[in-house]
């Protein structure tokens, strides 16, 4: 579904992302692991099309998107989760995700009614800005907004970060239920090991910027070096 060959990617005269290659399946969920500073934002932003490519290829079904923009990612079924859950903080929940659901997609775009089964928390939240959520309900919002459009392929960066346990419990089994339900690929970037180890088949440890080994959920549980 995806190949990213030696992709390089940084800012301006700063090289963060150094020739780094893998490949996604269908359906597949792949973690990326490694400590802060190591690439694994860029890495998100440089295959959303947020970040400029500055060498390698990145190809979705066959067809290479390294130069597309964006939206046009967007279009081809690419969802993504920035980290720290940003969205139209003086927009109400109730308008970021009718927002969300006018993405332009072949895909079935989700009402509110089966975003809020996903989601049960922010039903009481409807009508409140999105800039007086917690942390966690923020987080929550722009995880609902980026499956609206049904994407076929979801970017997570960093959900866990500064969110309490039982949101991060909630957070996970949202995204079982929509791997059980559309089958969506995922790439999920996060300091939380235990939260990557229960979601993802496999993970990729990522170390200034390059690819350096890859782990089984229960290999990355043990590694210590990633838990420093």
């Amino acid at each position: 579904m995806l190949k990213v060959e030696r992709l390089s990617a940084g800012y301006g005269r700063t090289q963060v992302l150094r020739r780094l290659s893998f490949e996604l399946a269908a359906e597949e969920v792949l973690g990326i692991v490694g400590l802060n500073g190591m690439g694994k934002t860029t890495l998100l932003k440089t295959l959303m099309g947020l970040l400029s490519t500055e060498g390698g290829r990145i190809e979705l079904d066959g067809i290479a998107v390294e130069r597309s923009p964006a939206h046009r990612r967007a279009r081809l079924g690419i969802g993504y989760t920035p980290q720290g859950g940003q969205g139209f903080p003086d927009l109400t929940v109730r308008e970021n995700l009718a927002l969300a659901g006018m993405t332009p997609t072949k895909a079935r775009i989700r009402p509110i009614s089966e975003i809020l089964s996903l989601f049960p928390r922010l039903e009481k939240l409807l009508d409140r800005r999105s800039s007086a959520l917690s942390g966690g309900e923020r987080q929550l919002l722009a995880l609902a907004r980026a499956v609206v459009p049904s994407p076929r392929l979801l970017l997570l960066d960093e959900l866990t970060e500064g969110i309490q346990p039982s949101v991060t419990d909630e957070i996970a089994e949202c995204l079982l239920s929509i791997r059980r339900t559309e089958n969506t690929a995922m790439i999920i970037a996060d300091q939380d090991l235990s939260f990557v180890a229960s979601l993802a088949g496999r993970a990729l440890v990522v170390q200034k910027g390059e690819i350096v080994a890859q782990r089984s959920p229960d290999e990355l549980l043990g590694d210590a070096a990633l838990q420093t």
